[in-house]
């Protein structure tokens, strides 16, 4: 058999042969449970990990190590200089070898590509996210806008990254039944942020299984109108309605707020939040998924 990954012909053992022509038959009888840990990968499974993520015992063993490496190597080297690999560092740096094991598997085990998706995730909560309940007990996600950098993390990889800030919140069947609430702060916002704005990819969180009550804007430069009248037919009409576009004038925007609940940054008197302990309630737990 010829490996694309090492360019050579290699011998396929009988069972290696085995466990592909099975893959060719699999009935749903042949997978565990959506739901709980795997305790034991099925062959068939692990050979499909082989075949499709160039998986072995030997290449997860040293791209886990790699990955541990570069995190805390670049972490350290970037003290008191880069924030994000600070971020990167304190986020997943003391991680079990499980969590990391998904960002590998997620690249193929590239681990450059592995430990850049590691970013995407980190730089939402370092520059973009913060989070309180308020007292309707909705989610209130709090966007800041100017920290968003083009070149280092697209529109893309922006809402998955959102996205899994957003499966782990709805655990709690609290959220479920509060749903969330959007606050962005859009000073700083940019024509160049405008541009990387995917109106389509923004269709795709209607499908995503929560309860959207809100979404408030503020400080927005004058050619906000010109995105928002872009964005607005893909949005749902019923969200439409629940849009608030304060400016500046941040009277209405208090009426729903209390600003000893909101950080400094979004108008209010609370800190800054603590992103790390955030992050740590997200990705702490060894049964998040990405």
């Amino acid at each position: 058999m010829f490996s694309a990954q090492t360019g050579m012909f290699r011998m396929v053992s009988e069972e290696e042969q085995a466990m592909r022509a099975k893959l060719e038959h699999l009935t749903v009888k042949d997978h565990g449970p959506v739901f709980g840990p795997c305790h034991k990968l099925p062959g068939h499974t692990i050979q499909k990990a082989r075949d499709e993520l160039n998986e072995t015992d030997e290449r997860r063993a040293s791209a886990l190590k790699e990955l541990r490496s570069a995190v805390r190597e670049v972490g350290a080297a970037a003290a008191g200089g880069d924030q994000l690999a600070q971020a990167v560092l304190e986020q997943f740096g003391d991680q079990a070898d499980s969590l990391l094991l998904r960002f590998l598997r997620a690249r193929k085990f590239d681990v450059a590509r592995a430990h850049d998706l590691m970013k995407d995730v980190a730089v939402v909560f370092v520059k973009c996210c913060e989070m309180i309940r308020d007292r309707y007990g909705r989610v209130v996600l709090l966007f800041n806008i100017q920290h968003w950098d083009l070149e280092e993390i697209t529109f893309d990889e922006t809402l998955r990254a959102y996205c899994a800030i957003l499966e782990k919140l709805l655990e709690n069947e609290e959220t479920q039944i509060n749903g969330f609430v959007l606050i962005e702060n859009f000073k700083g916002f940019t024509m160049q942020h405008a541009s990387g704005i995917k109106p389509a990819e923004l269709k795709k969180m209607e499908s995503f299984p929560a309860r959207f009550k809100a979404v408030h804007v503020t400080h927005q430069p004058w050619y906000f109108t010109t995105t928002y009248n872009v964005v607005k037919p893909f949005m749902k009409s019923k969200l439409l309605e629940r849009v608030f576009v304060h400016g500046d004038e941040l009277d209405g925007y208090f009426k729903d707020f209390d600003a000893n609940l909101l950080p400094v940054d979004f108008d209010g008197k609370a800190p800054v939040t603590d992103y790390k302990a955030v992050a740590s309630q997200i990705f702490g737990s060894e049964d998040t998924a990405l």
